[in-house]
């Protein structure tokens, strides 16, 4: 990103924005001088939200109580931590993500971790080109501040996003969400999207992916609160939805040495792609030695998935961080740029004076 544009825009943005509020300021003054302008009063009564209810045969509804496809993410310091469990909201089952609050509000994430293997196999996995739920929130505190209140028992502002790795090891994040209530405890229904927009390009999920899965991230949380998951559907290209996989498990994998020997080659290939540093090699070097002796493939195979794992996190950490400096980076050039314009203004201020008192 080009920082010094974006923040070039950004003050033409705030200069307008004053130019357009003492524009709105001095009608208001008119306005008052010619006489009081009648406030409506509506006396309209809020109605409770209630839950949506699932429409397609194919959505996973948590109805069964099964919800053993998916984990809660504690991978940064900002992760809110938590456990997960089927329970009712508003008389309705779905999933939810009990929030401990022992992780400041400030940049706190919830995030949710669903394994979409488990759910429709491989097969089904690799059809898949959209992705639909609802999201709720429901508040635990009345610590909320609103226009017109505080203390206020509700969520507040819902927002999110979510994101995956493709098969083709690279990080893909979805279109972002929102929307919300702030009159009661609980939300309606924040319907979200999440589409592989570059499936064309090779951006989406694989029938030799093991672990296909994805994110759901709920940021700017303004208020303590629990989150909840509902109505999951999978579509196809074709805007199919598609049916949860009855074996819901994936072929089984030749126990052989063979297989570890990949795992083994995939896992060198994936440090190499993400820049893994000292420690993750020589971890792997030791888990090299471990694998290949053992008897137990599936054990074998369960450790490599893991360590795999971890260098994908090791990578979005890394990301995370150059995000952060830079940010960090953009931030002094706005704080120079202002430094300068302030010198500039208090400049021409001074030439200004002085030319009065020489007339």
């Amino acid at each position: 990103m080009d920082y010094r544009n974006f923040i070039a825009g950004a003050m033409a943005f705030a200069l307008a924005a004053c130019a357009a509020g003492c524009g709105e300021k001095k009608n208001s003054d008119t306005k008052s001088e010619s006489g009081t302008v009648p406030v409506e009063e509506t006396t309209e009564e809020l109605v409770p939200p209630t839950p949506t209810e699932a429409t397609d045969p194919n959505a996973i509804t948590f109805d069964d109580g099964v919800f053993d496809f998916a984990s809660v993410k504690e991978d940064d310091k900002y992760c809110a931590k938590g456990e997960l469990s089927v329970a009712e909201l508003m008389g309705n089952k779905m999933l939810k993500f009990a929030d401990d609050n022992s992780v400041p509000l400030e940049g706190k994430v919830q995030k949710i971790g669903i394994n979409v293997v488990k759910l429709l196999g491989n097969e089904g996995a690799a059809k898949v080109r959209r992705i639909e739920f609802d999201m709720y929130a429901e508040a635990t505190a009345d610590h909320l501040k609103t226009d017109d209140a505080e203390g206020v028992r509700a969520p507040g502002w819902i927002g999110g996003g979510g994101g995956t790795m493709t098969a083709q090891d690279k990080w893909y994040d979805f279109q972002e969400f929102s929307g919300g209530e702030y009159n009661f405890e609980a939300s309606g229904a924040v319907h979200a999207q999440f589409k592989f927009l570059l499936a064309d390009s090779g951006q989406c999920w694989s029938e030799e992916m093991e672990d296909a899965n994805f994110l759901i991230m709920r940021w700017g949380i303004a208020n303590e609160s629990d989150m909840y998951i509902d109505n999951i559907v999978f579509y196809d290209e074709d805007g199919n939805s598609i049916p949860v996989s009855n074996e819901n498990e994936t072929e089984p994998v030749a126990q052989d040495s063979g297989s570890v020997e990949e795992k083994l080659e995939d896992a060198a290939k994936l440090m190499d792609e993400t820049g893994a540093g000292d420690e993750l090699r020589a971890e792997y070097e030791k888990l090299a030695d471990e694998v290949k002796n053992s008897e137990d493939f599936e054990a074998a195979s369960a450790k490599m998935d893991e360590f795999m794992e971890k260098v994908r996190q090791a990578k979005l950490a890394e990301i995370d961080k150059q995000t952060a400096e830079a940010i960090k980076a953009a931030q002094q050039q706005a704080d120079e740029i202002n430094s300068q314009a302030q010198e500039a203004i208090e400049e021409t201020s001074r030439q200004i004076a002085e030319k009065q008192q020489n007339q």
